[in-house]
């Protein structure tokens, strides 16, 4: 079974065309085979999007996007915060239609393949992901407490988690290094933004 967190250079392309209104604003974005959610916006990556531009009172000038996809969370949200935007994905083909939602959506990012953080080397206001549960506890888990090494001194984690898949056990964890806080709940999706703690 091939998942969106993996590589098939075979996999054959069939090119599909996802619209997104938010407000007045309406977004396109180019989604394919063997990428996540590809024939629709992921409900937990929407609620993540509306409860950020609903919620977020935090300056953000630089914002990192952690498993992009087909980089619907960081154009959406840099479109809105006019923000400088970083999109990063392990999937190339993911990286490839980014960069196609970029320029169809008129709006200027980073987009490079990283497996996590592996190719990251600068810090931001925020970093928001929905990771890849199928991908196992231990690197979601990788995921939200390395973010922590590239949040500005007073940086956000947002992401999101559905309450079945280990919402709870997952808050514990990152407890360690970060105060999180359950923004909204919402058909087994918890939104969840965390501060990382000052030392």
């Amino acid at each position: 079974m091939e998942h969106y967190f993996t590589n098939n250079e075979t996999l054959r392309s069939e090119l599909r065309v996802i619209d997104y209104k938010y407000q007045e604003f309406v977004f396109h974005f180019y989604s394919d085979h063997g990428v996540f959610s590809k024939n629709k916006i992921d409900y937990g990556s929407r609620m993540l999007v509306e409860t950020f531009l609903e919620q977020n009172k935090d300056p953000v000038e630089r914002l990192l996007d952690v498993g992009c996809g087909y980089g619907f969370m960081g154009i959406v949200l840099a479109k809105q915060l006019g923000c400088k935007v970083t999109l990063v994905d392990v999937n190339k083909r993911a990286i490839h239609l980014t960069k196609m939602n970029s320029k169809e959506n008129k709006l200027e990012a980073d987009v490079f393949e990283s497996d996590g953080y592996g190719n990251i080397d600068k810090y931001y206001d925020c970093i928001v992901t929905n990771p890849p549960i199928r991908a196992g506890k231990k690197v979601v888990l990788r995921i939200l407490l390395e973010a922590e090494k590239y949040l500005s001194e007073f940086g956000n984690l947002w992401f999101v988690i559905r309450k079945d898949q280990g919402a709870k056990s997952i808050l514990k964890e990152i407890e360690k290094i970060y105060n999180p806080i359950v923004l909204k709940k919402e058909k087994g999706f918890c939104i969840i933004k965390a501060k990382k703690k000052l030392t």
